[in-house]
């Protein structure tokens, strides 16, 4: 019986990946060098400074995974943590966007709908009874996809969820700015730290790969 027990532990182990700690070494600038000098480690914390830093991308690709990390931004500011990124169309870096913005400064996030924090950016809304802490304090988010369905967790709470191999998705495809864009969001690719001119402050990156 203990040996049947010890199996089962071992195969289970199997199935999942421990999560694993992100720095800037894991990440490359789009066209695979070192991360800018726009990105600064302080300490346990990733400070985005500002414009001109550019985009980040994973070393590594993921299609079912569980990403959590804390985040904070500047008063009017907008950034956002992009999956399933690919080169589309040959030209530009694309994927599925968790949407991080200040709600009641910045235009796209006064706009809501689909762009306010927490949301599958121009695609999903998050949910209007969301807890988003004020602007220049931490907040927790958790991105879950497994087998094509998408969750966005914030503060702990399920905000967004979307099942992408269904005929809901393809319609919102078409509704979206991404519905010219041929083979978006694959359904597997690298992980994006968005850089749109905004300081932006992130710690705790954590990603598990799921079975």
């Amino acid at each position: 019986m203990k040996l049947y027990l010890i199996s089962i532990f071992f195969a289970g182990s199997l199935l999942a990946a421990d999560p694993v700690a992100l720095t800037l070494k894991d990440f490359t600038d789009a066209n695979g060098g070192a991360p800018s000098a726009g990105w600064v480690v302080e300490g346990d914390v990733i400070h985005l400074a500002g414009k001109g830093a550019g985009l980040l991308l994973s070393k590594e690709d993921y299609s079912s995974f569980e990403l959590e990390w804390e985040w904070k931004l500047a008063e009017g500011g907008n950034n956002g943590i992009k999956y399933w990124v690919t080169k589309v169309d040959g030209k530009s870096w694309l994927g599925i966007e968790y949407q991080m913005i200040d709600d009641f400064k910045h235009l796209d996030g006064i706009k809501g709908g689909s762009h306010n924090t927490g949301s599958i950016y121009d695609l999903v809304d998050s949910a209007k009874d969301k807890l988003l802490k004020p602007i220049g304090e931490w907040n927790s988010s958790r991105i879950v996809v497994k087998n094509g369905v998408i969750e966005h967790y914030l503060n702990g709470k399920l905000v967004c969820t979307a099942d992408t191999k269904g005929d809901d998705w393809k319609a919102l495809l078409m509704k979206s700015k991404f519905k010219s864009r041929k083979d978006f969001a694959p359904g597997h690719g690298k992980i994006m730290l968005t850089e749109h001119g905004d300081p932006a402050w992130f710690r705790n990156l954590r990603i598990q790969k799921l079975p």
